[in-house]
């Protein structure tokens, strides 16, 4: 693990792992799954990966102020943190957030704060996060989806956030599989 990774887990780890355990396993999860796609992302296989196991500490008590929790916890880690500026918009825009801080009416806020990464590296962290279940393990993105509908009602703010984002998060998905095809397609 080198120094940015280690730094987000610690972080993380202090921040979930008691007060919201499960939220902590998935994180876990999530950076798990960054690191089986770290060939396509490269040289931001570290970043992919801190951006990962930090994507939802804006869930903990003490960070959330908005209830949005990509934005909040992007705002922790750029103003308590000092984090490496690309990790806070990373998290800022984890699994298409802008859809989400439109329905609660802080797209521009979110927007104007946090630049959006290349697309790539979204699509990584969606795919990341949408093929990990609440308690850390595998799935698939209409799993998830479907697990998250049911979790919040199809008819609350995130359930209906979901289902709108949901062509969007199954073509960010579609992106990285093909691009981890690709990869494995490669003489080495």
């Amino acid at each position: 693990m080198t120094g940015l990774t280690e730094w987000a887990y610690l972080l993380a780890e202090s921040l979930l792992s008691e007060p919201l355990p499960r939220r902590w396993k998935h994180s876990l999860g999530v950076a798990e799954r960054a690191r089986t796609i770290a060939a396509v992302v490269g040289e931001d296989a570290e970043l992919l990966e801190a951006a990962a196991v930090l994507h939802d500490i804006g869930y903990a008590p003490d960070l959330a102020k908005t209830g949005f929790h990509p934005l909040d916890g992007a705002r922790y880690l750029r103003d308590i943190a000092r984090a490496d500026e690309r990790v806070v918009n990373l998290v800022a825009h984890h699994s298409c957030a802008w859809m989400e801080a439109e329905a609660r009416g802080l797209r521009e806020e979110l927007e104007g704060e946090f630049p959006r990464e290349p697309a790539g590296l979204n699509d990584a962290l969606c795919y990341c996060d949408m093929n990990t279940t609440p308690d850390g393990t595998p799935t698939n993105p209409v799993d998830r989806i479907n697990e998250i509908t049911g979790r919040y009602g199809p008819d609350s703010l995130i359930g209906t956030f979901i289902r709108r984002a949901e062509p969007e998060i199954l073509a960010s998905t579609s992106r990285v599989l093909e691009q981890v095809a690709a990869a494995k397609r490669q003489p080495m």
